[in-house]
């Protein structure tokens, strides 16, 4: 599944699940390799349904992908929301950068240039 975070509600999504650090955590481990909804709950000190609604909300977001085995859901990550997430926030530091960089050039004016003595 591709995640197109231009949608401004996509991207709330996503944000808003990453806010969270055991969400966080959650979207590290699986990038590391898929876990069972049961696996992931015995790596936190919560409830089983604690650890099912984190991932949910995860789901929603498009970082995790959920596929079942048997009677076992595994949880992997999904690097694309990952990376779409990343093009994003590259996308916000360049438009700073280049507020700064203009800042910057502002203030290294010579404020009498252009003033008729």
């Amino acid at each position: 599944m591709v995640v197109r975070l231009a949608e401004p509600e996509q991207a709330d999504r996503v944000f808003h699940a990453l806010a969270d650090a055991t969400r966080r955590d959650i979207v590290r481990q699986t990038m590391r390799g898929e876990y069972s909804v049961s696996g992931l709950a015995r790596l936190y000190p919560m409830s089983f349904a604690a650890v099912q609604k984190h991932v949910a909300v995860l789901e929603d977001a498009g970082l995790v992908t959920k596929r079942r085995s048997g009677r076992e859901q595994l949880v992997s990550g999904n690097v694309a929301t990952v990376l779409e997430a990343g093009r994003l926030l590259d996308q916000f530091e360049a438009l700073w950068r280049d507020r700064m960089d203009r800042f910057g050039e502002i203030l290294a004016e010579d404020p009498n240039e252009g003033v008729r003595q």
